[in-house]
């Protein structure tokens, strides 16, 4: 174990932790403060973060790959793995919640540090033993892919929604002629 590992192990531990948070911080805080948009966004980050959860634990059960460690003997295990190695659910969840929140907060001070980030935890995953770069790499398409089909998902409903709203009006509007 090399002094980086210990930092790594760290990383790899809070990379899901903090992916969990990070919605749940929003839905307390618009909870707290009565503020439907930040209760919403808080579910709207959420929904993909757990759709990438679903995602990579199916294709997981389904493909299992052996972990890096179990078919090179000369790679130490210096993490938790215990599913198959592809795609991994580190990554994919980390990825997913550097997306979202860069899709709805795009500010490179947003941006940068959640990438770099979710970079790092993608990194910590292979360094640790735990998974090929493969599996890092797909992570990472799944957790992104989930975001950007859910966000499309949320734009097309609150679009709907406001023409709905406004079709509405229109109807109230004319009635009243």
């Amino acid at each position: 174990m090399t002094s980086l590992d210990s930092i790594f192990v760290f990383i790899t531990q809070s990379g899901p932790i903090i992916a969990a948070c990070i919605p749940l911080v929003f839905i307390i805080t618009g909870f707290l403060k009565k503020k439907k948009k930040i209760w919403m966004e808080g579910f709207m980050i959420a929904t993909p973060y757990l759709l990438a959860v679903v995602i990579s634990n199916v294709m997981k059960a389904i493909i299992e790959r052996p972990r890096p460690f179990t078919s090179y003997p000369f790679i130490q295990k210096l993490s938790e793995g215990g599913s198959g190695s592809f795609p991994s659910g580190h990554t994919s969840d980390v990825f997913s919640i550097a997306m979202i929140v860069s899709l709805f907060f795009p500010k490179r001070q947003i941006i940068v540090p959640f990438f770099l980030w979710a970079c790092i935890v993608g990194y910590s995953r292979m360094d640790l033993g735990v998974h090929y770069p493969t599996d890092v790499v797909a992570g990472a398409v799944i957790g992104i892919s989930s975001s950007l089909f859910c966000n499309r998902m949320f734009r097309k409903y609150r679009n709907r929604d406001v023409n709905v709203v406004l079709k509405e009006s229109e109807n109230v509007s004319t009635d009243r002629k």
